[in-house]
């Protein structure tokens, strides 16, 4: 991209325009992972629909790279083309309540915790990511897995409309009855298919969660992991949450003598309050925890209990499991002792079922169906330390491929090759999606993404 090029940005521009050589711009190009350190030509930070429309002609007149930035959370860096443009959604973060319809319109550069603090005040919901930092629009475009998945389906499940700018700068609504076949693409397809500068969503009310938050030592993880299966494989579609391993915070509810340990610990999230809650979790606070604490809390706040820093290296992958037999567990467990402790790393056990569960495959997300997901999560800051980060995360991806899908929830890996992102989808779903990118981006000029080909 040259200097003419850019120039040609700010013609009726409402946002910034930033480059190398200006304020503001190393800040804008940091992304969650420490590891991605890229240098875009231009970013243009859009305030409007109508400056996305002239990023993009731009670009494309001039055969210049775009990535699409929301959150930044992608393990992968796609928010960022090393001499390309970003085009940078963040101010455009509105979040309109419709406390009447049951219906919330996001910005497609809001982040989950704004989503989510801007709904709180209404006792109302939809479901959001695990991490308050999140994009909601990568988020939703990938499918959108959450704590209450098991409750209220997944983020995309939720989703009644989005407005997006196409690769020929054209502003398009898709909804049941508008572009169904776009509509369609977008619960899962990711960002294949456009810019998306607004989501609408159904709310739903719930003023409160119950959580508990329960700590083990970590020798204890492989007997407590099998108690939390069996307890989740009957648990009522309220009870959602995670079994995982980490390095506990300093909390006051966080016992000295694990601090700077590994740890087993349970985080039990029960949409509601009441006997009912109650008794959920009562299997779990049955069984000696060590540490942790039970309170109840609204949504928003659930959403923050366990956001990772940013600024450090990362690297994480997921497989479905079909099933999870104590041989599963057993390697699960057993691969702990490769993490790095102490760290923010996690290594997460996460149930499947309940309204999770999609026997009709309306949408192209069919890990939906798995019963278990493994989700290591491998956070660190000393680059020294990357090989074996990476490496430990790949051992539990090969521990767990007897018991594996092979389904995968794109959200949940970095750049895993064509194949993955294929297999993902499974055959007949991918063909769709080629079709539909083959109308809205024959030219594959959102590609910064787990891309699909045209067809």
């Amino acid at each position: 991209m040259t200097s003419t090029h850019i120039a040609a940005i700010p013609t009726g521009f409402e946002g910034d325009v930033l480059t190398p050589d200006g304020p503001g711009y190393d800040d804008a190009r940091t992304v969650f992972n420490a590891m991605v350190d890229r240098r875009p030509a231009v970013i243009a930070q859009c305030r409007s629909d109508a400056d996305v429309q002239r990023a993009v002609r731009m670009a494309r007149a001039h055969g210049t790279e775009i990535a699409v930035r929301c959150g930044g959370h992608d393990v992968a860096g796609n928010a960022l083309s090393d001499g390309g443009l970003v085009i940078d959604l963040r101010r455009m973060d509105d979040v309109e309540v419709d406390q009447e319809a049951m219906t919330v319109r996001v910005g497609g550069g809001a982040t989950t915790s704004a989503l989510d603090r801007a709904t709180q005040p209404y006792g109302l919901m939809t479901p959001g990511s695990r991490a308050s930092t999140t994009g909601v629009g990568g988020f939703t475009l990938g499918g959108g897995s959450g704590w209450l998945e098991r409750k209220y389906g997944l983020a995309c499940d939720n989703l009644l409309e989005a407005e997006l700018v196409t690769a020929a700068g054209e502003k398009v609504k898709a909804g049941e009855d508008r572009n169904p076949d776009l509509f369609w693409a977008l619960h899962g397809g990711g960002g294949n298919f456009g810019v998306v500068t607004s989501f609408t969503f159904r709310l739903h009310e719930l003023p409160e969660v119950t959580l508990a938050l329960l700590l083990w030592p970590a020798e204890a993880g492989e007997e407590i992991a099998l108690a939390y299966r069996d307890l989740m494989e009957t648990a009522p579609d309220e009870l959602g949450g995670t079994a995982l391993y980490l390095t506990p915070p300093r909390e006051e509810f966080v016992p000295e003598e694990m601090l700077g340990r590994q740890a087993f610990a349970t985080l039990l999230a029960y949409a509601g309050t009441g006997p009912d809650a109650d008794a959920a979790i009562a299997p779990m606070l049955g069984l000696g925890h060590t540490g942790g604490v039970v309170l109840d809390r609204p949504y928003a706040d659930m959403q923050g209990m366990l956001d990772e820093p940013a600024g450090l290296r990362n690297h994480w992958s997921a497989e479905h499991l079909h099933d999870c037999p104590d041989a599963a567990v057993a390697a699960y467990s057993a691969r702990a002792a490769g993490m790095i402790v102490p760290s923010p790393s996690l290594h997460t056990l996460i149930p499947g079922g309940g309204a999770l569960a999609d026997p009709g495959a309306r949408y192209p997300v069919p890990w939906r169906n798995a019963a278990w997901t493994v989700h290591p999560i491998a956070l660190w800051e000393d680059a020294a330390d990357d090989e074996r980060a990476i490496a430990w995360v790949r051992a539990v991806r090969a521990d767990m491929k007897p018991y594996s899908t092979g389904d995968v929830y794109l959200n949940f890996i970095g750049d895993e090759g064509r194949g993955r992102v294929e297999a993902g989808f499974g055959a007949e779903n991918h063909r769709r999606l080629a079709e539909v990118k083959a109308r809205y981006d024959p030219g594959n000029l959102f590609h910064l993404n787990q891309n699909i080909r045209p067809a």
